[in-house]
């Protein structure tokens, strides 16, 4: 009887992909501990936000992608809504607007995005399929530009990347062509100018910082040479676990967070680094596996857009951290202390296990 409803319980989960993740969050928690400075306060709470995010994934996991479908569009309507909300009322906190209270509890809309974007465009493109044309690109460039538009002015530039990324790739994989991004890539480049006057100070600083940050060693780069030099003194085989002296000397800022790749690296060195890598690679691998087996095309479109954005996350983070790329605050995925990005992660991973082994029970 046990066995049976074990069974059950377990009947959405794709194995391979569960195996993998389990295994880097285990991981993550020997890093983190680490990181935290030993503490088993911040390790113990960690680990109660991987059960919370496990349970979390087996709920969507268990949820069929047809009725993903059918509310996506109700997800995106109240996702803008409460944007708009953080925008005319939200809580401002370290010069930013990113709260939303609502008298019970103080939410974070941009996170919600994170799944109701990719949802939104692949259900318009779903609808769409037969008859595709130019202005239904137009179309899902709007509404991945309003969400963006709205992230970016509160300003959270990080989580607006991750949005975009998302959205990108849905629109990308519903058709458009090669010709229309190089255009658009040759646009973007000629509008830099336009644009950079409009950055937020602090942004433009790290940009600046990216090309140099030996300018500034003891501001706005200190980040940055710091997480390479914890990187750099790694070696092929790292210092060893809890002997990484940049970060066990308070040298490392954010060290559980976004930069706890550099601790990471300090430790467990090049070939942890490839440990970590494959990891991520599997991940992402066994994604586009379900992408191209996905049953029809919101499940492809979904199911791609969920993977990219992973591959985005761990890119931009371990760009960020080895100073390849400015400074966003995109934390490492799976890997740096927090719940809410590990619940958001989770979230995607179980929709695509149900894309996965719904489309065994629908006739295609």
């Amino acid at each position: 009887m046990i066995r049976l409803l074990l069974k059950r319980a377990t009947a959405h989960f794709d194995k391979f992909l569960l195996g993998t993740l389990m295994f880097t969050l285990l991981v993550a928690l020997f890093v983190l501990y680490s990181a935290s400075g030993q503490s088993m306060d911040r390790m113990i709470s960690q680990a109660v936000n991987i059960m919370v995010a496990c349970a979390v994934l087996w709920v969507f996991a268990n949820i069929p992608p047809q009725h993903l479908q059918r509310v996506a569009v109700p997800l995106y309507l109240l996702g803008m809504l409460l944007l708009i909300g953080v925008f005319l009322f939200g809580d401002v906190s370290k010069g930013a607007r990113r709260w939303l209270n609502l008298g019970v509890m103080r939410i974070q809309p941009s996170e919600l995005m994170r799944i109701a974007v990719p949802m939104m465009l692949a259900w318009y493109f779903a609808r769409r399929e037969a008859t595709l044309r130019f202005t239904d690109y137009v179309v899902g460039a709007v509404m991945l530009a309003l969400p963006v538009a709205l992230i970016v002015k509160q300003p959270d530039l990080g989580t607006a990347l991750l949005i975009s990324a998302s959205g990108f790739y849905v629109l990308f994989l519903a058709g458009l062509s090669w010709r229309l991004l190089i255009g658009l890539g040759v646009a973007v480049a000629g509008l830099v100018p336009l644009v950079w006057p409009l950055l937020h100070d602090y942004q433009r600083r790290r940009i600046e910082i990216l090309f140099d940050p030996y300018q500034d060693p003891l501001g706005a780069g200190y980040h940055t040479i710091q997480a390479t030099i914890a990187l750099g003194s790694g070696g092929l085989a790292g210092k060893g676990w809890l002997h990484g002296t940049q970060a066990q000397l308070d040298f490392l800022p954010e060290r559980h967070t976004d930069f706890i790749f550099a601790v990471f690296g300090e430790e467990f060195g090049l070939l942890g680094n490839l440990l970590l890598l494959v990891l991520f690679s599997v991940i992402i691998a066994r994604g586009m596996l379900i992408t191209a087996n996905a049953q029809n095309t919101f499940c492809r479109l979904l199911a791609g857009s969920i993977t990219l954005t992973f591959f985005t996350y761990a890119f931009v983070n371990m760009g960020m951290v080895s100073g390849i790329l400015p400074v966003v605050g995109v934390p490492l995925p799976l890997i740096s202390y927090g719940g809410t990005s590990l619940v958001t992660l989770m979230i995607g991973f179980g929709i695509l296990m149900s894309i996965q082994t719904h489309k065994k029970l629908v006739s295609t």
